[in-house]
């Protein structure tokens, strides 16, 4: 029994010596390890805290930066409706004012025409009168030179256009 209770349970030597070995590093660790330890865990506290903080402060400021951009954003926005609203305007006015100057051209050349036309017309009436007249005198000098060569016939044609042209000034 002696043989399995050693196996089992430790010497009472090597308890005190572990203990011993340990408490020595433990103030050893004490003396010279745990300040710095304890000082970098504080440390890293506040790294952190400060961190969470900075990151607060980020997020508060992209929140209010989010806030000005959608201001800005609707801003923009209706800067360009009126804008926009402006150039329909002067868009429609431009092309007010371009047809109603084309249609004053348009007027003014359909006018032109008119009096050409007008013009054209009487200096075409103009040309067949006197066409016709000096076909009435061809065709009269004629007949006159026929009716003229005939003995007798003379004095009652020239009373017949005298009468004629009594008759045509009635």
């Amino acid at each position: 029994m002696i043989l399995a209770n050693s196996l089992t349970s430790p010497a009472i030597g090597t308890v005190f010596w572990t203990t011993l070995i340990f408490a020595f590093f433990f103030l050893i660790l004490k003396k010279y390890a745990w300040k710095p330890i304890l000082k970098a865990i504080k440390q890293r506290d506040e790294l952190i805290k400060g961190s969470l903080e900075s990151a607060e402060k980020a997020r508060k400021e992209m929140l209010r930066l989010q806030s000005d951009n959608e201001a800005i954003l609707r801003k923009a926005r209706e800067e360009r409706e009126g804008i926009l609203r402006e150039a329909r305007e002067v868009r429609d006015k431009l092309i007010a004012e371009a047809k109603g100057k084309a249609a004053e051209e348009a007027e003014k050349l359909v006018e032109k025409a008119r009096s050409g036309i007008e013009r054209e017309k009487v200096k075409a009436l103009s040309e067949i009168r006197e066409q016709v007249t000096t076909l009435s005198v061809e065709i009269a000098s004629k007949i006159l030179g026929e009716k003229l060569e005939q003995t007798g016939k003379q004095e009652k044609l020239i009373e017949n256009y005298l009468k004629e042209i009594d008759l045509n000034k009635n």
